[in-house]
């Protein structure tokens, strides 16, 4: 996490925008969709 790592709330935030941006502009680019995966319960 960006805020264990001494970062901003304010940089965490653009990190995870910018993630989600490179998914966007992935399956843009290959003309699929997103499938999450359910998240894993420990």
């Amino acid at each position: 996490m960006k805020i264990s790592q001494g970062k901003h709330h304010t940089q965490a935030l653009l990190c995870l925008a910018q993630r989600r941006a490179d998914v966007l502009f992935a399956m843009l680019r290959d003309g699929t969709f997103h499938e999450p995966q359910p998240a894993a319960v420990a």
